[in-house]
């Protein structure tokens, strides 16, 4: 397999992991310690001794309700899963603080690359708003034609209307003293 190709498929595995949670793009902890091939608790002791490092917008702690939810969509197998522990939420921020707590040589390569994938998603979204706008205008344009559709069947309805009235009134028979000649 060639470098790009395991590129490709490791941005996908890694776009994969990309969960939105209280409307952040967020990676999980035991994701991201599958990623850097580390035990999660190791991962998790790193980040509470440097827990300076990881304020709130770069790190969350899932709540109860979070954790349902997750079991419900399938992302986990179930709350036992966690063995107790409530999962960290990495943030682009957070991920990108953790290659000054994890050291290692594979940790900086994971990173960098969850780095991409999170600017590669952010463009994608920006694409996809730009087409979502084009959409809006193409709709509203049709709804307002489709207004005007309308007036001018209700126009062409009318004048059938009074075509017909006209027609009625022409062939209608007419009442009153006749001539012998008519």
């Amino acid at each position: 397999m060639s470098k790009e190709s395991k590129l490709i498929l490791h941005e996908g595995i890694i776009a994969s992991k990309i969960l939105i949670i209280r409307n952040e793009k967020v990676i999980l902890d035991f994701h991201l310690a599958e990623l850097y091939k580390v035990e999660t608790r190791i991962l998790k002791q790193a980040v509470r001794r440097n827990i300076e490092r990881f304020p709130d917008d770069f790190m969350f702690e899932l709540t109860e309700k979070e954790i349902e939810d997750m079991v419900s969509q399938n992302v986990i197998p179930s709350k036992k899963y966690f063995g107790g522990a409530f999962p960290f939420a990495f943030t682009e921020n957070g991920v990108a603080m953790l290659s000054s707590v994890l050291k290692s040589n594979s940790a900086l390569e994971v990173n960098i690359a969850i780095m991409r994938t999170f600017t590669k998603l952010r463009k994608l979204l920006n694409t996809h708003q730009d087409i979502l706008k084009k959409f809006e205008q193409i709709d509203s344009k049709l709804s307002m034609h489709d207004d005007q559709f309308l007036l001018i069947f209700e126009y062409l309805k009318q004048f059938e209307e009074v075509k017909q009235q006209q027609s009625e009134q022409q062939n209608r028979r007419k009442i009153g003293y006749r001539n012998s000649d008519e």
